[in-house]
């Protein structure tokens, strides 16, 4: 009997045990704060560049569709939100998060409102001239796959939801005889859609496009190139009985970018647009269209719509998909399940709650973008714009490439191997399509933007083959690296001469390092020896003189020193200054280290530029977190055989960097970058060059990280990193053990990860400075 009594209470513990798990892999999302970094304000930021630029509304991990409020349209704005601005022009279907340059997307924005018909969004300065509406804060709240609030100037509270390709939206009504859902089809951040099309199909359904072109603005103002059209199939619960259509007449020949479209002039005609009810089918150069309908005191209208960028049918087919009923209640579970699910890459144990909801809103952050832009049969907008069919893989769009090859694309490897698989199919089939012989250097759907500098994707290719992960056509991928650096390179010259060449220069001698060790393992011998030596190309412009970099121009002669040196913001480089651009050359750390005059002043320098940081760590000429450029340098301590002082400032930087607050992102999110570099610190693993697979170990924020792994990629099923004695004080690295043997390394290798196991941490309140040097 005691037999059974105990295998009783055995299996009790067990099953207890295992329910804990999964409803704490069940929790996850709760921890989520979409308003970490939701704020645009240059004024709290210290700088032009902003804040986190990150979005509230609800999305699922990867999705097409982002419902979210959209306070502003102009300007550097572009997640189309900022928390401090008092007033919403409406909630629209597609967003982008953490960029600058003012943003695109935006697209599909639906508006409840009651009373006479406004045809115009109204400005932040004056909402009541158009038909936005001042908000409730206190009532905004937000979570993973969720966001509501209520819209005072109409008593009106809204919420939303999403599915990976659809959004739907419940609004409450109070009692009024002319309420209304309106829908303005032109608008798009940073510009507008220069071509419209709606059609009402029967009494629920209304269906159509909007083209967005260059012409428009939007991605840099148009100079980003995007050129992307939006279809929509959209159902409403209540009757269409009085609907129709607005048009604003935009003659032919009037300049429709940011500038123009925000104009009192254009502004004017919105304003005046002609009001069209009954009207079926229409299609002009900015429409909008409403139903309008009485409602009784708090009355729930709802409306969903499937999105596509590839057709009509497509959005129809993505919404019968994935939402086939009226109930928003369990649409919101479904998007809570899946970001449950994907959050459960990564389990935590230990730290705050704070702590918490700063790692996991951070992992949630990182699984936004490359969003899919696939339908749900597999159909997608190819770069020729012919619809292409893929069952192989997931296409995928916005890689924002400078920012991401250094945090978030090596965390993918990690946790997300099938991700970088599709990316790397994505870029490779673009550069097919559309006849181009290199990768893009930023891709915004299917567009080149022109935007930032070097060739990120050789790094994320050479990560990604390092790693194992090729289920792509390989010799096409290293073809386009090939292409990459031979067109955007230091060439023959050894150096980029220019503005910026001191930028240009280390970026590019990085990615010529990526594409020699491409050439090594796929056996080409002379491309290996051509760009290893390219690779070295950095050294052409540290003036020894100087002690620094510094800028060539176009005939070999250095740029005019500045009085300030190498803290002259912008004295080659781009977004930063010498002396943290300087850094950047991760594929040969011990020769640049030779170059600056040795380890031991190699150390002071960086002692020194951490000193000097503020504490807030806001934008700033020293360690300038909010910039990517430095992301990687805390982890050069490592290298320098001086591991404790990368544990020092990994903590410090996770503490006072990244906070659960508007304001917790010192710069914008940049697509996940930002957050992927939390993520990864506060596990206790970051690389210092993408494409070697040496993973350098630091102090991990919390007692116990567990990484799923991809068993498809990963011969283990999970890694697991604890830290015992894990503390605010006790930040420093002891000793290790991995799987149960001591460990003095001060890195791991990847295969050490894939394999599965443990790394076993024993911290301390001082360094141990004999750990971790060998």
């Amino acid at each position: 009997m005691l037999y059974y009594i105990k295998k009783y209470l055995v299996a009790t513990v067990v099953f207890s045990f295992a329910t804990a798990q999964i409803l704490c892999a069940q929790n996850l999302a709760s921890y989520v704060n979409p308003f970490i970094g939701a704020s645009t304000s240059t004024a709290d930021a210290g700088v032009y560049h902003g804040l986190g630029k990150t979005f509230p509304g609800a999305t699922t991990p990867y999705g097409m569709v982002q419902v979210s409020p959209n306070t502003i349209t102009g300007g550097d704005n572009g997640s189309g939100y900022s928390y401090e601005q008092t007033s919403i022009e409406g909630f629209a279907f597609t967003q982008m998060s953490g960029i600058g340059w003012y943003g695109d997307l935006g697209n599909f924005l639906v508006m409840p409102t009651t009373g006479k018909l406004k045809t115009k969004a109204g400005t932040i300065a004056h909402p009541e001239g158009g038909y936005r509406s001042l908000y409730s804060k206190p009532s905004e709240k937000a979570s993973a796959g969720y966001y509501s609030t209520l819209l005072t100037d109409y008593n009106i509270k809204a919420e939303m939801t999403a599915a990976p390709h659809c959004g739907m939206l419940r609004f409450t009504f109070p009692q009024n005889k002319l309420s209304r859902i309106q829908i303005d089809l032109a608008r798009r951040v940073g510009g507008t859609s220069t071509l419209q099309y709606v059609k009402v199909v029967d009494a629920y359904t209304i269906e159509g496009w909007m083209k967005c072109t260059p012409n428009g603005g939007g991605w840099g103002n148009g100079d980003g190139h995007a050129d992307y059209t939006v279809y929509f199939y959209t159902k409403f619960n209540k009757p269409l009985k009085d609907y129709g259509v607005w048009s604003a007449d935009i003659p032919d020949g009037w300049v429709r970018k940011r500038e123009e479209v925000g104009s009192d002039k254009y502004q004017e005609k919105v304003a005046n647009a002609a009001v069209l009810p009954g009207v079926k089918e229409k299609q002009g150069k900015h429409l909008g269209f409403y139903t309008q309908f009485a409602t009784k005191a708090n009355e729930q209208v709802l409306m969903k719509s499937g999105v596509s960028f590839v057709s009509i049918a497509g959005a129809k087919n993505n919404l019968l998909a994935e939402i086939k009923d009226w109930d928003f209640d369990v649409a919101h579970q479904r998007a809570v399940a899946l970001w449950d699910k994907a959050l459960s890459k990564v389990s935590i144990h230990g730290g705050t709650t704070d702590q918490k909801k700063v790692f996991y809103t951070a992992l949630y952050h990182t699984m936004i973008d490359p969003r899919i832009i696939s339908d749900v049969d597999g159909k997608y907008p190819g770069g020729d714009g012919k619809a292409r069919q893929s069952s192989a893989f997931n296409k995928r769009t916005i890689f924002s490439g400078w920012d991401v090859f250094r945090s978030q694309m090596p965390l993918q490897t990690i946790i997300n191997p099938s991700l970088v698989n599709d990316l790397v199919n994505s870029m490779v089939t673009l550069a097919d399509q559309k006849q181009k012989n290199y990768f893009e250097r930023w891709e915004l759907l299917n567009a080149y933007s022109g935007c930032m500098l070097g060739n990120p994707m050789t790094s994320v290719l050479a990560d990604a083959y390092a790693k194992g992960i090729r289920n792509y056509d390989v010799n096409k991928a290293y073809a386009l690296s090939v292409g990459s650096v031979e067109k955007f390179g230091n060439g023959e010259k050894g150096y980029a001469p220019g503005s910026i060449g001191i930028a240009q220069t280390l970026e590019y001698a990085y990615n010529e390092w990526c594409v020699a060790q491409l050439a090594g393992w796929l056996k080409h011998p002379a491309d290996e020896q051509k760009y290893a030596a390219r690779s070295l190309s950095y050294k052409n412009i540290f003036d020894q003189e100087k002690g620094w970099f510094r800028p060539k121009d176009e005939s070999g002669k250095w740029v005019a020193w500045p009085d300030s040196g190498r803290m002259t913001q912008w004295y080659g480089t781009f977004e930063t200054n010498p002396y943290q651009q300087g850094w950047f050359v991760p594929q040969d750390v011990d020769g640049m280290v030779q170059l600056m005059g040795g380890k031991e002043k190699v150390i002071a320098d960086l002692n020194n530029l951490f000193a000097k940081t503020p504490d807030n760590m806001m934008w700033n000429d020293y360690y300038n977190h909010a910039n990517e450029p430095v992301h990687h340098v805390p982890f050069l301590y490592n290298r320098l055989c001086e591991p404790w002082l990368t544990q020092k400032w990994t903590r410090e930087i996770c503490r006072r960097a990244y906070k659960n607050s508007v304001e917790g992102l010192v710069g914008n999110e940049d697509v996940g970058q930002m957050s992927a570099w939390y993520v990864l610190a506060a596990t206790g693993l970051h690389p210092v060059c993408p494409g070697d697979t040496r993973q350098e170990i630091t102090s991990p924020v919390f007692d116990k990280v567990t990484l799923k792994l991809d068993p498809k990629y990963a011969k283990g099923k999970a890694f697991t990193i604890v830290a015992k004695g894990n503390s605010a004080k006790n930040v420093y690295i002891q000793s290790a053990r991995l799987n149960g043997k001591a460990y003095s390394k001060c890195y791991l290798d990847y295969k050490d990860i894939a394999a599965g196991g443990m790394l076993e941490l024993t911290m301390g309140a001082e360094p141990n400075k004999n750990w971790g040097i060998n």
